[in-house]
Formats: C-alpha cells, sequence, structure tokens
C-alpha cells in the first residue's frame, strides 16, 4: 500500500523536527563530552536541506542550531533511509557541511565558521560497517603527508544492535524509534504492539492520537508485506478505539492516494505536451533558446530530444 512517497523521510522529519523529541534524542545518544559543552535548552530548528535532488529518495537531513560558549553551533542529522550502508557518506557528509558553513559566511558578515557536528541516523537490518572518518575511504598515505588531507570524524546512531530496552527516551521518541529500527525485522507485528502500549503512555491523549496516525500512515506506505487488516488485529490487541482508528486512517490515505494520482497524471501530461511541442518546433528549425522559453524546458532537455529524434 505504497501511498506516501518518500515515507521515511515523512515520518523522519514529522518526528525529529519536534524539538521536545530532538533535544531528547540528544540527550540521551550523544556522547557525553559533547553534552558538557553545548547547551540544548535553545535548541532551535533551521528550515534549510542540503541533500541533492537525486539522492532525496536515499537521505533526509535536518539541521539544528544550539549553543556553544555563548556561539552559535549546528548538530546536522543525515537520515539514511535504506536498509543497507552507504560507503561513500564521508564525503557526501563533508559536501552537506561544505554547503552549511557557506550558507552560514552568507548570512552573517563574521569570517569565522561555526563549529557543525555531523551525525548518521541509519536504522538497517546490518550493522554499520562503514568507517567513521573520511581517511577511512582514501588509500594508504605516509604519515609525513597525513596533515595535507582533510579528515574529520562523524557520529553513527545505528539502531541495528539496540534491544527494546536499551532504547531510552520519552514515550513518542521511544515508539518512533521502535517503529523505525522494526521497519525492516519478521517480527514487526510485535514490535508494533509494544509500540502501540508506549505509545498509550502519552500524557496528551490528543498528542498520542495524533501520533498515532502518523505511526500508522508510515507503516501502511512504508511495509508493503503488512495489510490493513493484519494492523487493525495487532491494534484491538491494544484497544478497540486504536483499531478503529487504523481503518480511518486507511481510508484517508486511500483517497490521499487516488488525488495524488490525478495530480501526477495531470503533471505529467502537461510535461507530455511540451515534450511533444518541443518535438513539433524542432521540426520547423526554431532556435533552440526560443523553443526553451516556449515551452519553460531546458536547453539541455532540447538539446537531448533534438539529438533523439535526429538518430
Amino acid at each position: 500500500m505504497d501511498i506516501i512517497k518518500n515515507p521515511h523521510d515523512k515520518f523522519f522529519k514529522e518526528t525529529m523536527t519536534d524539538l521536545e523529541v530532538a533535544e531528547d534524542f540528544m540527550n540521551n545518544y550523544l556522547p557525553t563530552e559533547i553534552l558538557d559543552l553545548i547547551n540544548l535548552d535553545d535548541i532551535e530548528l533551521e528550515k534549510d536541506s542540503f541533500i541533492e535532488k537525486e539522492l532525496e529518495e536515499v537521505f533526509s537531513d535536518i539541521l539544528y542550531k544550539v549553543s556553544l560558549n555563548n556561539k552559535d553551533a549546528y548538530i546536522y542529522l543525515l537520515f539514511e533511509h535504506k536498509s543497507y550502508t552507504y560507503k561513500k557518506i564521508s564525503i557526501q557528509l563533508l559536501k552537506y557541511v561544505i554547503k552549511i558553513w557557506e550558507l552560514k559566511l552568507k548570512q552573517t558578515e563574521r569570517e569565522e565558521l561555526p563549529l557543525v557536528i555531523p551525525m548518521v541516523f541509519y536504522h538497517g537490518r546490518q550493522e554499520w560497517n562503514v568507517g567513521l572518518n573520511l581517511s577511512s575511504l582514501l588509500t594508504e598515505i605516509p604519515e609525513e603527508l597525513e596533515k595535507y588531507i582533510p579528515n574529520f570524524e562523524y557520529l553513527l546512531y545505528d539502531l541495528s544492535p539496540y534491544s527494546e530496552e536499551e532504547i531510552k527516551g520519552t514515550a513518542k521518541a521511544r515508539v518512533f524509534l521502535e517503529i523505525i529500527r522494526a521497519i525492516f525485522s519478521d517480527d514487526f507485528k510485535e514490535r508494533f504492539k509494544e509500540a502501540l502500549l508506549v505509545l498509550d503512555k502519552l500524557e496528551e491523549k490528543e498528542t498520542g492520537l495524533e501520533y498515532f496516525e502518523t505511526v500508522v500512515k508510515y507503516i501502511m506506505s512504508a511495509k508493503d508485506d503488512l495489510t490493513e487488516e493484519e494492523l487493525e488485529e495487532v491494534a484491538k490487541e491494544i484497544s478497540t478505539e486504536r483499531s478503529e482508528k487504523i481503518m480511518t486512517i486507511a481510508e484517508k490515505l486511500r483517497e490521499e492516494g487516488k488525488k495524488e494520482g490525478k495530480k501526477e497524471g495531470k503533471k505529467e501530461g502537461k510535461r507530455e505536451g511540451k515534450l511533444e511541442t518541443a518535438k513539433n518546433l524542432l521540426e520547423m528549425n526554431m532556435d533552440i533558446k526560443q523553443i526553451a522559453k516556449a515551452t519553460q524546458l531546458s536547453e539541455e532537455k532540447i538539446k537531448e530530444i533534438k539529438e533523439k529524434t535526429h538518430h
């Protein structure tokens, strides 16, 4: 029931942009030496994302501003969606940290660079088996030359080795971590049931019901081998209210899916029309720049169409 496009990204962002959850997560999982130096009381969310379009299916990111010695510092959280490790992640992180620095230099008149702590959040089945230093990707370098090579270490939060008892935090944070950790596992139904029990402990009943909807939407979109009926059956063991809510959410998702399908169809139709117009104008020997202006397609795309039609 793959209804939400990129469900891992949506679930991650809906949860980790909640600053209470983010602060709680960092207090529980950042190393003590970092927690001793930064102040999370005034944590803020930065609106920027640094992921390239072609990698949006693989990564999501959130940038948080914290305080370090009364100066701005940043924690950059990169979420790896897939169930496998990405070997070149250090290079990606270096690119994103540089993008953050460039942005901050533009935004302020100061020439000094702020501290950016990169952190990778991984929820695959296998333990992370990639080096935590950029230098781990380099071929062997003589010690005398090491000082000329950029290097850094990133923090890793790998969910795979954690047991249920080791997952810490508030009810909402624990439900998020448990569900995202279990999404690829074979005993998902049992884990979902345990997460529901935790969710029932949320003091704010309304918040609990809202987040329950977020969780169910994520599961229905990310877990292909689980039916609505199976989810409803598990929820019924906890409460009738929860199981009834699942069917309501499923219906809502189906409606959203239909609307999205129509919207995508219209968009695709418009694009096809533009491509057809571009082909016709090329046959009339119109200038590429003029065609680009008329169709709102890029000049590169029109050159590509020209090459294909002339082969």
